[in-house]
């Protein structure tokens, strides 16, 4: 059988699985690419927080009776200001040091974080409905195009593109940039640059907190979810280049589209498509597609 055998239902319908999954690969990569570019830290507990946005929306349902709305807000807050106070313990000690110690400490975060909602909460994961407002689909033609999953494609877009103006178009972006450069002159205008600092952790952390909160309806909320999806984040940064905004953003639809299109004509192919592209891309550009020589 040839592509030109495969039904269009088939396309479709992975077309928008892997726009869904590109949807999440960009919001985290943005978040990795803030934390990465902007504060030289290289966060492995990226995975375990938007495990957290996830378990936390399920947590405010269960135990609060709160709705996916209200946990769209409040999930990612409480995830942002628990990644307020790491930073101001442990990572605001690992800005001059090599990159290896951020792993270090990072990745034990992740091990601490993980074990505590496994014992918690099991294995299995917890099921989480998506809101009566976005139930259902729409059906132009012989496509099927799930409510819920548009909605994540269409609010992911949104947010990817106000954090990219904020940080590359704002005097507070230009501010933020200036103060990784040169922290000295910064603090010079009246700047607190510390502060300045664990807002940013906090930012990028709660960016991971919200694509969980969009993939619990999805995937539900798993403590191993984070650890599932880290690996493959990471390869997106490396590939649109490390701590490039931009390019993490636009790299993460890509071969989220691109992975989707793999299931369809070689589904063998479609798990390590993604590790393909970047052995390729770093062969032939090891700073990645939009990274800068250093």
């Amino acid at each position: 059988m040839t592509i030109f055998d495969i039904p269009v239902q088939a396309w479709s319908a992975q077309i928008m699985i892997g726009l869904v999954n590109g949807s999440f690969y960009a919001i985290l990569s943005l978040g990795l690419a803030v934390i990465f570019g902007l504060l030289n830290i290289a966060n492995f507990a990226h995975g375990a927080f938007y495990m957290m946005g996830a378990m936390g929306a399920w947590m405010l349902s269960e135990y609060l009776g709160l709705g996916y709305w209200a946990a769209l807000l409040i999930s990612p807050l409480m995830v942002g200001l628990l990644g307020v106070i790491l930073e101001r313990l442990f990572i605001s000690q690992l800005y001059k040091l090599d990159h290896t110690y951020s792993m270090l400490v990072t990745f034990a975060m992740t091990l601490m974080i993980e074990s505590l909602l496994r014992n918690a909460y099991g294995n299995s994961g917890q099921p989480y409905s998506a809101p009566a407002l976005l139930s259902g689909g729409t059906s132009p033609g012989v496509i099927f195009m799930p409510n819920y999953r548009l909605w994540v494609v269409g609010a992911s877009i949104t947010v990817c593109l106000a954090t990219w103006l904020l940080i590359e178009k704002t005097q507070l972006g230009s501010y933020l940039r200036a103060a990784t450069e040169n922290a000295t002159l910064v603090r010079a205008l009246g700047i607190n640059v510390p502060r300045m600092l664990t807002l940013t952790y906090g930012c990028g952390v709660a960016l991971a907190a919200l694509a969980g909160v969009f993939a619990a309806p999805i995937y539900g909320a798993n403590p191993a979810m984070g650890s599932d999806l880290l690996i493959v984040v990471f390869a997106v940064v490396v590939i649109g280049g490390m701590g490039s905004i931009f390019g993490s953003i636009l790299t993460g639809y890509v071969l989220g589209f691109t992975e989707g299109i793999t299931k369809v004509v070689y589904p063998e192919a479609s798990t390590t498509v993604v590790f393909v592209i970047m052995i390729i891309v770093l062969l032939v550009k090891p700073q990645g597609l939009f990274g800068e020589n250093k």
